[in-house]
């Protein structure tokens, strides 16, 4: 039997210590693949509110950086509404093995949220906003936390979004198209 490679125990490890930490974790598909709950920043507009974030870890993690997006909306300068994609030197340009997933959690993200950067935009609009008219932006900040980032919409959002089993007991219902007998007789079966 050969040894984990180093990368593949430093991926281990880092989720680990995620899943270990006061953050919730949620596996999606495999340690590679998972969603984390992260709160607001305190003292921003986005104190109260409560995001998942998917984080997908490519093979040769940690010498590449891990995909993260926002899966609920958020109206920030450097994260994309519709997609969640976050703009964030760090992860995108001047990742390092030296950084870890719990970095991302604790540091990275609460810093962008406390202090975003209108001059590399994702989002236009809110760019435009914090740099013209900052008591606007932190207002539609705050209406998009109660609008979409409460821990009430993440539960409805994770209804809509979970898989829903069919009862086998039920017959009203049917995945399986039903056909006459006579359009059967003519199907080779």
């Amino acid at each position: 039997m050969s040894s984990p490679s180093a990368g593949k125990r430093r991926l281990d490890t880092d989720v680990i210590k995620l899943i270990e930490s006061k953050l919730e974790v949620n596996i999606l598909g495999g340690l590679n693949h998972f969603s984390v709950k992260f709160h607001g920043p305190k003292d921003t507009p986005y104190e109260d509110g409560v995001w998942r974030i998917r984080v997908l870890l490519p093979d040769d993690y940690p010498f590449k950086s891990p995909s993260i997006g926002f899966m609920n909306r958020i109206f920030h300068p450097n994260i994309d509404e519709c997609s969640g994609t976050v703009c964030l030197d760090v992860i995108n340009q001047t990742w390092t093995p030296m950084y870890s997933l719990s970095n991302i959690f604790e540091i990275f993200l609460s810093q962008l949220l406390s202090y975003p950067n209108p001059s590399d935009p994702l989002n236009g609009d809110a760019a435009a906003l914090y740099l013209q008219k900052p008591e606007d932006f932190k207002k539609k900040v705050r209406e998009y936390v109660q609008r979409y980032a409460t821990e009430e919409a993440l539960r409805v959002q994770e209804q809509r979004e979970a898989p829903t089993g069919m009862d086998e007991d039920d017959d009203d219902e049917s995945s399986m198209s039903e056909f006459s007998e006579d359009e059967a007789d003519g199907m080779d079966l």
